[in-house]
């Protein structure tokens, strides 16, 4: 996020730059709507970035017939004009202005040249400049005007390189969604098997001797496998995560018997704090997976969620056997893609980290004998994901 910032400014920060150079001419000429005043000497850097402050929402689209006809006419404005048009590679997508039947025909000019091109003609001269992006050209940006100047040229040419930045950015931002996409599909074909396989056993031995409470099950089962595999966004509620955590204890509690104990604890003011998918059941698998281990075979889990002002609290505790410190690091520092690790605390830790920062990472406490603690913390406001 950090990164794209910087990249966003640094364009801005150019494009105000070559603006001033040549905004008295722009100004002008300009035959359109008042442009917005500044004061003083910043006059044209605050037109300069207000205007592109405009037409950058639509742009970060990508290039379409909708975000061409979003940004066109902020464009005309700065660049005070005649006409302005955007393009692909293969049709002329949107313009603002009397623009040139031969629009085309000078973009295929300039797409073929790769790099600015002018162009006389009749009544509007034009400047036409490829947009790329990650060098790649995908179409051009282009301006009529009554005379084409040298002052002209670097102008529409510095913005084409602003446009072009922008479309990077969308670029980048639908890389971005494909990823988590594909790490969400990841993260639910990491459900345990041997937690599905325990799961439907346990229900298969309640069909003969207890059938109402195999339905019972079945339905719980149902119920987790719907929430867990759903076509889910980045962020759920607080409440369906603890769902979802409820179904699965259960399951888990027809499995162990009298010898898993469970308990939640939860303030309700935080239940429609945004989470990120998934990130409890594999904590409470951990404590599970864990804390059985000790106390002969038997043990205790605790789900506490608190209200802390301007975050959620959470723990999940076990009374287990617990471990080497050294063991939880370990733990949290390995790939959460290998293959059989389950989804872990280290894929929890690591979406925590990306989402909100390294200060949100998780927090372990444990020691052999002394069972284990796994801290989270999540702010109640949303934040996007990466």
């Amino acid at each position: 996020m950090l990164t794209t910032a910087c990249v966003a400014l640094s364009s801005l920060s150019l494009l105000a730059g070559s603006f001033m150079a040549g905004y008295g001419l722009a100004r002008a000429r300009w035959r359109g709507p008042a442009l917005p005043e500044g004061r003083g000497a910043d006059e044209p850097t605050f037109t300069a970035l207000h205007i592109a402050a405009m037409a950058a929402p639509a742009l970060r689209g990508g290039l379409n017939r909708d975000s061409a006809r979003g940004a066109v006419r902020h464009l005309r404005v700065l660049l005070g004009t005649r006409a302005v048009a955007i393009t692909s590679t293969e049709a002329a997508l949107a313009w603002e202005g009397p623009c040139s039947d031969d629009v085309l025909t000078y973009a295929r000019t300039a797409l073929g040249a790769g790099r600015a091109q002018v162009f006389a003609g009749e009544p509007y001269g034009a400047v036409v400049v490829p947009l790329t992006v990650d060098g790649t050209v995908v179409g051009t940006l282009a301006a009529f005007d009554d005379e084409v100047s040298a002052a002209l040229v670097r102008t529409v040419s510095e913005v084409a390189r602003w446009v072009s930045g922008q479309l990077e950015l969308a670029d980048l931002d639908a890389s971005r969604r494909r990823a988590l996409e594909a790490e969400m599909r990841a993260l639910r074909a990491q459900i345990s098997p041997h937690f599905v396989y325990n799961a439907l056993t346990t229900i298969a031995s309640f069909v003969r001797t207890n059938p109402k409470r195999a339905r019972e099950l079945l339905l719980d089962f149902a119920d987790f496998s719907r929430y867990a595999l759903r076509r889910a966004h980045d962020f759920t509620t607080l409440a369906d995560e603890l769902t979802c955590v409820d179904r699965y204890l259960l399951l888990e509690r027809a499995r162990f018997g009298d010898k898993l104990r469970f308990s939640m604890q939860v303030a309700p003011e935080v239940l429609p704090v945004p989470v990120p998918f998934l990130c409890l059941q594999p904590l409470v698998e951990n404590a599970i997976k864990h804390g059985m281990r000790g106390q002969g075979g038997s043990g205790e889990v605790r789900v506490v969620v608190r209200d802390a002002g301007p975050e959620a609290h959470i723990t999940v505790e076990d009374d287990g056997a617990g471990m080497d410190p050294e063991c939880a690091r370990r733990m949290l520092d390995e790939d959460p893609a290998r293959e059989g690790s389950g989804i872990g605390l280290a894929n929890v830790d690591l979406r925590m980290r990306q989402i909100y920062g390294d200060g949100y990472g998780l927090v372990v406490e444990t020691a052999l004998g002394a069972g284990t603690k796994v801290r989270l913390r999540v702010p109640k406001a949303k934040v996007s994901a990466m």
